[in-house]
């Protein structure tokens, strides 16, 4: 079997043939809350930084340093250090192009043919497909009813072959922020078994709580352990540009430095630069993003009441996301392609997120709600509702 052969094909591209030959009235437009990805461009002014950084930068048509751009790089560490009180340093921290670049890359200095990752599942569908792709085992962790997994459940599952345990929070697909206490018993577990603890927070600037998320960069030595992923498309709406960074120890970056040279040379050299400049003149900007979208995720949970009257569960909700249990007796995936034909809704269903073999998917769907506003997520619920009855 080949390696592309060992996975599934990308859920959001598969849900997309669903549209296929089905029309939507004009008063009835499609509803598509299938993908966590921005749909406006950057912010005006941005793209206007864009364009100056286009004409009169020539570094930014030439390949780049592979482990990114040293300012975007500093920018970063600086940041960071003063979001979550930790040390961390400019040669601590390297630019990916994009956030699934930056865990294949750590997938690829971690592990062997044959290894495990234990990963909570409902899990984010392209962290799966890398690992499988990989010839790395997929070890399910199941984060039960709250959606928030259990170091305690996680440590039954470590083996000789176990090389690092995987989480998201905020998460994809559920929502859910994880409790600092949470991800500190993750990373003792790690730390105890000698593997490593990635923490994807491609998320992390829609995060409702105020401060650090949690304290693991203040911990002594946590490059040892710690493998911290971003994304700043969703911040900046760089969807496009391909921009993400790994935070890690200097010698794990010196392996990340083989990979990321093999595959892209270098990141995208106009994009980091304008990731930089985001970060430098877009706190204000990103701030009413971040209350936009947290007053998004209070529509989901004000408006949920007629779902829950016909038996619909709100299981998570967060970010970009709403995690929610069907009242029907049908699988998801059979659910979802009826909700576009039916109600013009094109979702994820819960089974694009579990191994076949596990309950639960077949009873959700996935909402990401981050690009309707509160008139098209009353939309949304209605439709829902609608078709329930």
């Amino acid at each position: 079997m080949t390696r592309t052969a060992a996975t599934f094909s990308p859920p959001v591209m598969e849900a997309r043939r669903w549209l296929d030959g089905v029309t939507h009235p004009a008063d009835r437009p499609l509803l598509n809350v299938s993908q966590a990805a921005p749909v406006d461009p950057p912010p005006l002014v941005m793209r206007e930084a864009i364009a100056q950084i286009v004409i009169n930068d020539p570094d930014a048509h030439l390949y780049g340093p592979v482990l990114g751009l040293p300012a975007l790089k500093a920018e970063v560490a600086q940041q960071w250090n003063a979001a979550y009180g930790g040390t961390i340093a400019e040669a601590q921290v390297a630019i990916t192009s994009g956030c699934n670049q930056a865990f294949a890359a750590a997938i690829s200095t971690l592990t062997a043919e044959g290894d495990e990752v234990i990963v909570p599942v409902p899990y984010y569908f392209n962290h799966r497909m890398w690992l499988d792709m990989a010839g790395v085992k997929t070890v399910p962790l199941d984060a039960g009813p709250t959606l928030i997994p259990d170091a305690s459940e996680a440590a039954k599952l470590i083996t000789p072959r176990t090389r690092a345990i995987a989480l998201v929070s905020p998460n994809n697909p559920a929502g859910v922020e994880y409790p600092a206490e949470t991800l500190q018993a993750f990373f003792d577990l790690c730390q105890k078994h000698s593997i490593a603890l990635i923490v994807d927070e491609t998320y992390r600037d829609f995060d409702s709580r105020t401060g650090a998320p949690h304290a693991l960069f203040q911990i002594p030595n946590w490059a040892d352990t710690l493998i911290q992923l971003y994304s700043f498309s969703k911040a900046y709406r760089l969807t496009g540009h391909r921009v993400g960074a790994i935070i890690t120890s200097q010698a794990r970056l010196a392996e990340v430095e083989k990979f990321l040279d093999t595959v892209t040379i270098c990141p995208n050299q106009i994009g980091q630069r304008a990731a930089l400049w985001g970060m430098q003149n877009l706190g204000d900007w990103l701030a009413g993003e971040r209350l936009e979208i947290l007053d998004r995720r209070a529509a989901i949970e004000g408006y949920f009441a007629p779902l829950a009257a016909k038996g619909w569960t709100l299981k998570g909700c967060g970010a970009y996301f709403a995690y929610i249990a069907h009242p029907f007796d049908m699988p998801s995936d059979v659910l979802a392609q009826k909700l576009v034909r039916d109600a013009g809704v094109l979702t994820l269903p819960g089974t694009m997120f579990m191994p076949d073999d596990m309950a639960g998917g077949a009873a959700h769907l996935r909402i990401a709600f981050a690009n309707i506003d509160r008139a098209g997520i009353k939309a949304l619920i209605d439709r829902l509702a609608q078709f329930a009855a």
